[in-house]
């Protein structure tokens, strides 16, 4: 009876992330005909093929679906086994793992600062990364937790929101509007807006309230940086929507203003997000609660 390997469930899962053979190969160490033959083994053994050739790229079949799906699983069961012997164990430091949307790093810093205060024997990796890349390492199971706004529809998470996330519109002080209150959702659609890309959670907000409205948003361009839209919208680019947490310098200095439109801000939240079913660490746990009782106070300079 063919019996495969936890080693070849981890081949099969860094080709079909990486999309070839060679970038497997690199990523695991092992030269590229170690990884086709490994693959080959277990196709073999299993009696169906779990990739196809298109063009110059590979793609999982549907029987390598499957088999990548049981492979992601049962990695997750040995990282709860790790986490659930630790916490037997009593371990006071550990390892945590945390990524938050760069729209959340203006107070996730300090965040982690405070934690880490609270609790210095905890080794700590953090990643400020887009909405895309946080919802891969999400399904790979990369990250303890994760730090985002609207938390993805489809994946199988559980998130928790600990504050809220209002959304405003800014403009450079000199702009027309600036000084004009209670502007309609209308005439803010006339102007010309520096946006974040296609699949940020801000830019998906703010279009959808702007259609339920039976208007569009008029981007001029697109910025992947909340520092960049800040910058072009002061430089008089055009508008910007934006977390009202994240332009708290620029209102004090008067390099940015918030306009006084009709439906905003609008009430969005923080969420605090984890793979359905993880079972977290000691250290993932401590700050999980850390976040959950004193993310507001930290986030408002109560702290």
């Amino acid at each position: 009876m063919f019996r495969l390997t936890f080693r070849q469930l981890t081949i099969l899962d860094a080709v079909a992330r990486c999309g070839n053979f060679s970038r497997a190969g690199a990523e695991l160490h092992l030269s590229q005909p170690a990884v086709s033959m490994q693959v080959k083994l277990l196709e073999d053994g299993l009696g169906l093929p779990l990739f196809e050739q298109m063009g110059k790229h590979i793609h999982l079949t549907e029987a390598g679906r499957e088999v990548l799906a049981a492979g992601r699983a049962i990695n997750r069961e040995l990282i709860n086994l790790e986490s659930a012997l630790a916490a037997l164990r009593g371990l006071a430091g550990g390892a945590l793992t945390v990524s938050a949307a760069s729209t959340a790093s203006y107070f996730t810093a300090r965040l982690m600062a405070l934690f880490r205060h609270a609790h210095p024997d905890v080794h700590i990796s953090l990643n400020v990364v887009n909405r895309e890349t946080l919802l891969h390492q999400l399904a790979d199971n990369a990250i303890d937790l994760a730090l985002m706004g609207q938390p993805p529809d489809g994946h199988d998470v559980e998130a928790q929101p600990f504050m809220e996330n209002p959304l405003v519109v800014i403009a450079a002080p000199a702009h027309p509007l600036a000084s004009m209150p209670d502007i309609p959702l209308a005439r803010i659609a006339a102007e010309v807006f520096v946006a974040r890309e296609q699949g940020s959670g801000t830019r998906s907000a703010v279009e959808n309230y702007f259609a339920a409205h039976g208007l569009a948003l008029k981007g001029a361009m697109e910025m992947n940086k909340n520092e960049a839209i800040k910058q072009a919208v002061e430089a008089g680019l055009g508008l910007g929507v934006v977390s009202l947490h994240t332009v708290q310098a620029e209102l004090a200095s008067r390099h940015l203003c918030v306009l006084d439109v009709q439906g905003f801000p609008l009430r969005r939240q923080w969420y605090l997000v984890k793979r359905q079913g993880k079972r977290l660490s000691p250290a993932a746990q401590a700050f999980s609660q850390f976040v959950l009782s004193e993310a507001a106070r930290i986030a408002h300079g109560a702290a």
